[in-house]
């Protein structure tokens, strides 16, 4: 009998493109409740995991609000997932750099299983719920980039 050993690297856990988000259910940052990846199937999302003491999250939770606002209505969803230890800093960056979709609270389960290495990374996912691009760090002039690849999802069928 032949038995084979299969170790998994955070290398293999890493989520690229063309997989498909797995499910995964977690807590509000500001608002009570829970919010489920499940809820999201049908639209154009960008799955953002950020930290308080992220410098280029200061650029990009604005810009990624403003897409919120102006593709919304077409189908597309920002959910942001805050990765500080203490739930209070991310808070408190909120009132500085307030956002109108739902950020969420995670334990740091869901970036080790999805290999993210940075902050900030976002997942940017069809309406099926597959990654179509990743994007890691935010600089001046990602908007640009960014804004075409949503055009493009949300013009799919």
């Amino acid at each position: 009998m032949l038995v084979a050993l299969v170790i998994q690297t955070p290398s293999t856990l890493a989520l690229a493109t063309g997989d498909t988000l797995p499910d995964f259910t977690r807590p509000g940052l500001i608002a009570s409740g829970e919010l489920s990846s499940r809820q999201f199937i049908g639209r154009v999302v960008y799955l953002d995991f950020w930290a308080s003491w992220c410098g280029p999250c200061r650029l990009s939770l604005p810009a990624l609000n403003e897409f919120y606002h102006e593709f919304s209505d077409q189908g597309f969803v920002v959910v942001a997932i805050n990765l500080d230890e203490d739930a209070a800093e991310g808070r408190r960056f909120l009132k500085r750099f307030p956002v109108s979709y739902p950020v969420l609270k995670d334990d740091g389960s869901l970036p080790e299983a999805l290999g993210v290495k940075g902050m900030p990374t976002g997942f940017l996912l069809d309406r099926q719920g597959r990654v179509r691009a990743i994007h890691r760090g935010f600089k001046p002039g990602d908007q640009t980039k960014l804004r075409r690849e949503i055009k493009l999802l949300l013009a799919e069928d």
